[in-house]
């Protein structure tokens, strides 16, 4: 295999005209020089303190645990990318977030992450920003922007958690980016394989690489990714100052899940493509969201601008919150937890969280597929739907 030059892991490798694929970049890039009896992992550097004179000046600021990390994350981004590790996805949403003046205008969606809009609501209240939040659809945010003063910020969700709608990326940036306005992508749920989101018009991808990043439930870690050098410097200005920095054996661990992300993106999708497709029709179940589906009324959008349609189900079920709670506390093999996109299978009923959305439904049930044995997936959750049949 040749040689991986960073810190630019997205760009042709020596001997090669074509850019590396998301594949070879997740294992080949974030590697330590191959010089004799060099390492073949990063390792950890827990080190609070360094020697004058060399490339780190103090752990606040930078640590090669991180930067291997952030050389993967970025490669599979784009090969314009910049990425910076976050010591969890909030910590990186409220670093975004600060780049909004403050008094200036920021258009959200209604139905989004809750640690989102908890903070975004919060700082409405404050007068820090002055909030819009609408549906979470393109015209309704296109309108929106048009129509809001001083619009510093679009901050798109999509897919979106836990309804699964689509944004058409492309054309909100037109719009927001024509007002004079940033736009944020948290692409948590689609990940850097199945969408780019840089490459559709953002300027700022968001991850919670506590989710199928690390993909282990095992550290909590965000991410923030830029094209932009000036963004760059105000994100990384505002990690020292802030003081949200990583941790380096959270950083080694993401690093390690990252070298087989593919992989288990690859049969998460799948598995979740087909127990989808098997609730349908099921008694106990109302609607089924998840955009493989081709009735799904996101589909066509995610089809144009995803690689692929992700590893999350969302139930509304017939019999409602009760019969969500039911299925959540009925299964064996799957986990009823919250957060998401860890080799295990995990399920639970979103608006138990008194800080959801309103506009989620009482009776969704939020699965998150993991990389286990389809058969046995549908098995477990069969039974505990059928439990709750009408």
């Amino acid at each position: 295999m040749p040689d991986v030059p960073d810190p630019a892991p997205g760009r042709p490798a020596p001997g090669h005209d074509q850019p590396l694929a998301p594949a070879t970049i997740a294992v080949a890039a974030g590697r330590p020089a191959r010089e004799p009896g060099a390492p073949v992992n990063q390792p950890p550097v827990l080190s609070s303190t360094y020697a004058a004179g060399g490339p780190v000046s103090y752990a606040r600021v930078a640590n090669p645990t991180w930067t291997a990390l952030e050389q993967v994350l970025a490669g599979l981004e784009g090969p314009h990318a910049t990425a910076l590790a976050f010591a969890s996805g909030m910590a990186a949403i409220s670093a975004v977030a600060e780049l909004a003046p403050v008094g200036a205008t920021l258009i959200g969606q209604r139905v989004a992450y809750s640690g989102t809009r908890g903070l975004l609501t919060r700082w409405h209240g404050t007068g820090r920003i002055d909030l819009h939040e609408v549906a979470p659809d393109a015209a309704g945010l296109i309108a929106a922007i048009e129509a809001a003063p001083q619009v510093a910020m679009v901050w798109l969700e999509t897919p979106t958690n836990p309804t699964l709608d689509v944004v058409d990326v492309r054309a909100v940036a037109d719009a927001a980016h024509a007002a004079g306005a940033l736009v944020v992508v948290d692409s948590t749920f689609a990940t850097p394989l199945g969408q780019h989101a840089l490459e559709l018009g953002a300027d700022v991808v968001v991850h919670s690489a506590t989710k199928y990043l690390a993909g282990h439930s095992d550290v909590l870690l965000g991410a923030a990714v830029v094209a932009d050098e000036q963004l760059a410097a105000q994100l990384g200005q505002h990690r020292i100052l802030g003081g949200g920095i990583p941790g380096p054996m959270e950083a080694w661990l993401a690093l390690r899940g990252l070298r087989t992300f593919p992989l288990r993106w690859e049969r998460a999708c799948a598995n979740a493509t087909e127990l989808a497709r098997r609730c349908v029709g099921h008694p106990a179940v109302a609607r089924v969201r998840h955009l493989g589906l081709p009735e799904d009324p996101g589909h066509a959008v995610a089809a144009r601008q995803m690689a692929s349609f992700g590893a999350i189900v969302s139930l509304d079920l017939v019999g409602g919150a009760e019969a969500a709670e039911a299925v959540a506390a009925g299964t064996t093999l799957w986990l009823h937890a919250t957060s998401l996109g860890g080799v295990e299978s995990t399920l639970e009923r979103r608006r138990r969280w008194p800080e959801e959305s309103p506009d989620v439904p009482d009776g969704l049930l939020r699965l998150s597929v993991g990389i286990e044995d389809v058969e046995d997936l549908w098995d477990d959750l069969r039974r505990a739907l059928d439990a709750v049949a009408p």
